[in-house]
């Protein structure tokens, strides 16, 4: 089981691509090999999606949309795809969008912040070795609730930043965030209308810091790949054992 399947919610190939930023080197670094795949629209990426227990990983991106927002069209069978992957044990990563349907199907709640979050943040962390205190790149108006039975790992006083769930983890912030996929969440803006205006107008001085932090943001990423994947090995065998 050496495939890690990326889920990016963009039916343009070449964005989806760009989407995954420094997933993709963090994941092969893992030996893994990245598929890039998409729940959205009529898409060279959408093809029938492999059965997630024959995946070493699942990892679900962000999105403009709400993954409290059942009128989404694609949102459904994305949820339906993503709680296979759950009852299969295949250890999901999911990135803020797909951080809170994560949380969402392991029975938390998804809502509008009161404030959302953007630009490279601390974090305060129970556990510095899976999620170290930051910054982490945010860019999010939603939140999510811990899931009954999971643990809270990193929270910052306007959100929860990431919880644990057997093998799973959820974060708020952009893990892979750099320059070509800030790039394609320019050219999705373009599309589908800009951020909110007191998001907007920062984001001239996001991309500029995206760019100067660059290799420090991708080593973080390694690193939370490296130590998610870890953890999910050394937590899955537990599971195992007591289902047996």
């Amino acid at each position: 089981m050496q495939t890690a399947l990326v889920l990016v919610h963009d039916a343009d190939a070449s964005r989806g691509h760009r989407l995954v930023g420094t997933l993709r080197p963090a994941l092969e670094a893992q030996g893994l090999t990245v598929v890039v795949g998409t729940t959205v629209g009529d898409s060279p990426l959408l093809t029938d999606l492999p059965d997630p227990a024959a995946l070493r990983t699942l990892v679900v991106m962000g999105s403009g949309a709400a993954a409290y927002d059942d009128t989404v069209p694609w949102l459904a069978a994305e949820l339906a795809y993503l709680w296979r992957a759950v009852d299969a044990g295949t250890p999901v990563l999911g990135v803020c969008f797909g951080g809170q349907a994560l949380s969402r199907v392991l029975g938390g709640v998804v809502a509008q912040a009161p404030a959302g979050e953007h630009g490279f943040l601390d974090v305060e962390t129970a556990d510095s070795a899976l999620v170290p205190a930051g910054p982490w790149f945010e860019y999010h108006g939603d939140r999510f609730t811990v899931p009954p039975g999971a643990v809270e790992v990193a929270r910052t006083d306007r959100a929860v930043q990431a919880f644990t769930a057997g093998p799973h983890l959820g974060v708020q912030f952009h893990p892979e965030i750099d320059p070509g996929a800030f790039s394609a969440w320019e050219e999705t803006w373009e599309l589908t209308g800009p951020p909110p205006p007191e998001a907007a107008a920062l984001v001239p001085g996001l991309r500029r810091e995206i760019g100067e932090r660059e290799p420090e943001a991708a080593a973080a990423c390694a690193r939370l790949v490296e130590a998610f994947l870890d953890r999910a090995d050394r937590v899955r065998p537990a599971e195992d054992e007591t289902a047996a």
